[in-house]
């Protein structure tokens, strides 16, 4: 359909957004599925490269405070919490919460507060003050992604850092391929950039690249972490499905399995200052 009198302004981002999240081919995960993901979750993205690449991007210092939202099990709220002064984790997920706080309890970290909240939950009433840094690495799958972003940007005292995919990422579209499914990742960090443009926001944009390669400690955790990609799996496309990531992977002497995917992980890391 053609709109010759369309121009930039008149595109409603958040509604593209919701368009495009509506036609993706992966089911969202509620808080019970990220609890049963939670300790698994929290192992391998422990060890993930990933989260240097993002710390190094983040400029830090002794007095900051930090509010991560959509904290999972801590993944950057524990190292950042060795080196700011607090740190407040938000997350709907009590078992990756949980995980968090045993983890900081193990690390001797006491500087880390814990919240039960979704995006969608007036944080005010649950005394959440404002926060010197705002962040929101991976965990913008929302249904209101404009509102979240200013939820963000109102918490902030100074600044906002965002980390959103880049499709593919963090699917394989290969596994797709090989079930007979059609591949749609919905939307990536270019609707989250045109929706902060829409808001009046002119934020930077560094890409982080990872390798093609993505390795589990066993052949069955490669599996596992494929079908959560995702839903009502049948017993003949499991068994598509591990052909898949057999003939896609090698096996190390200690057990370690590698699988190669048809594209590096790629995520956007997006800040902007107050300012």
């Amino acid at each position: 359909m053609m709109h010759p009198d369309l121009t930039y302004d008149k595109i409603d981002w958040n509604r593209l957004w919701q368009n495009a999240r509506a036609e993706k081919s992966w089911t969202p995960k509620g808080p019970a599925d990220w609890d049963k993901k939670a300790p698994s979750f929290a192992k391998r993205n422990s060890s993930s490269p990933f989260v240097d690449l993002v710390l190094d991007r983040i400029p830090l210092s002794s007095n900051l405070t930090i509010l991560d939202g959509g904290s999972g099990p801590g993944t950057l709220a524990l190292p950042l919490a060795k080196k700011v002064k607090s740190v407040t984790a938000i997350d709907f997920s009590k078992g990756m919460l949980k995980v968090l706080s045993t983890r900081a309890s193990e690390q001797h970290i006491n500087n880390i507060r814990t919240v039960l909240a979704s995006w969608e939950d007036d944080w005010d009433t649950m005394k959440i003050k404002r926060h010197d840094i705002c962040i929101a690495c991976r965990s913008l799958s929302v249904k209101n992604l404009q509102n979240a972003l200013a939820k963000l940007n109102d918490y902030a005292k100074h600044s906002v850092i965002v980390v959103d995919r880049i499709n593919p990422t963090p699917f394989d579209n290969g596994a797709f391929a090989a079930l007979d499914r059609p591949f749609r990742s919905g939307p990536d960090y270019i609707y989250t950039i045109n929706t902060l443009y829409s808001m009046d926001i002119h934020p930077n944009v560094d890409i982080i690249s990872l390798n093609k390669t993505i390795s589990f400690s066993s052949m069955e955790e490669a599996y596992d972490s494929y079908r959560w990609m995702f839903s009502n799996l049948t017993k003949q496309e499991e068994s598509k499905l591990e052909k898949y990531i057999q003939s896609n992977s090698s096996i190390a002497n200690n057990g370690e399995v590698t699988v190669n995917r048809p594209y590096p992980s790629r995520w956007a890391l997006i800040s902007w200052r107050k300012d």
